[in-house]
């Protein structure tokens, strides 16, 4: 069965992982995923993740959810770019998110970065999610 939305189902095994109080959880491997866990790696919302080699032969993402005293760190993690509406952004029109407590994930020219790295380098792109 083919996926429409892999990116979105990315978000929902850590939010599902989180709720379970899981301390890792898996997730099929591509380029797109690994940049985007790489940026929630580098602002601090993960511990870290790696690309392993699954049984089957295909690459596999092991995500190592990150929590402050029992409670996630993630308090949300939500899907903005949709298959069936891709949301774009200038970078002098994006948003904070939450007074800039939390980010917004971009896909720009540059690769995946966050926000933040976006008004540096001052490129805007796809927001692929936000997180608080």
């Amino acid at each position: 069965m083919t996926m429409t939305d892999p990116i979105a189902d990315l978000l929902t095994r850590i939010r599902n992982g989180q709720r379970a109080k899981k301390q890792s959880v898996p997730c099929p491997h591509s380029n797109e995923k690994e940049g985007l866990v790489r940026v929630l790696e580098e602002e601090g919302y993960i511990r870290t993740y790696r690309v392993e080699n699954a049984t089957t032969g295909h690459k596999q993402l092991q995500i190592e959810l990150k929590y402050h005293d029992n409670v996630p760190v993630i308090r949300t993690i939500d899907r903005i770019s949709k298959p069936g509406r891709r949301v774009y952004s200038q970078i002098t029109k994006l948003a904070k998110v939450a007074n800039g407590l939390g980010i917004s994930i971009l896909s720009t020219n540059k690769g995946i970065i966050s926000d933040a790295k976006a008004r540096e380098l001052s490129v805007g792109g796809e927001i692929l999610c936000r997180v608080f």
